[in-house]
């Protein structure tokens, strides 16, 4: 399996655990599919401490979520990118562009938003 997509929402924040490669493929897709997808959040939380690889085409779609959420006054935050990750967007310098959190900037957002928790997983072969 190439990426595996955890959804959980609590009323206005959604957290995206992503599991496996961000890589060029229906992987994105996936992805994609998932932020869009989503019921009208105002936080949207990428988990990317399960990636192992990412590519210029994943570094491409993650520029994209953050134009698309932008665009959808909703804000995106990547949280806890695993050593590789993080190294690449530091390498291309998206780092400054893109809001890099802590886990436990996520915890507070998480903690602050009341309401029931929606799961879904997403899956890409």
């Amino acid at each position: 399996m190439s990426l595996h997509i955890k959804i959980e929402q609590a009323a206005d924040v959604a957290v995206l655990q992503c599991v496996g490669r961000l890589v060029r493929g229906e992987s994105l897709h996936f992805l994609k599919q998932a932020v869009i997808s989503l019921k009208q959040p105002r936080i949207v939380v990428l988990d990317l401490s399960g990636v192992e690889t990412v590519d210029c085409g994943g570094l491409g779609m993650l520029v994209f979520l953050h134009r698309w959420t932008r665009e959808s006054a909703i804000q995106l935050k990547l949280v806890n990118p695993s050593g590789f990750v993080r190294n690449v967007l530091e390498c291309t310098r998206l780092t400054r562009v893109l809001t890099i959190s802590s886990v436990d900037d996520a915890v507070e957002i998480l903690v602050s938003s009341d309401s029931t928790i929606e799961n879904r997983n997403w899956a890409a072969a």
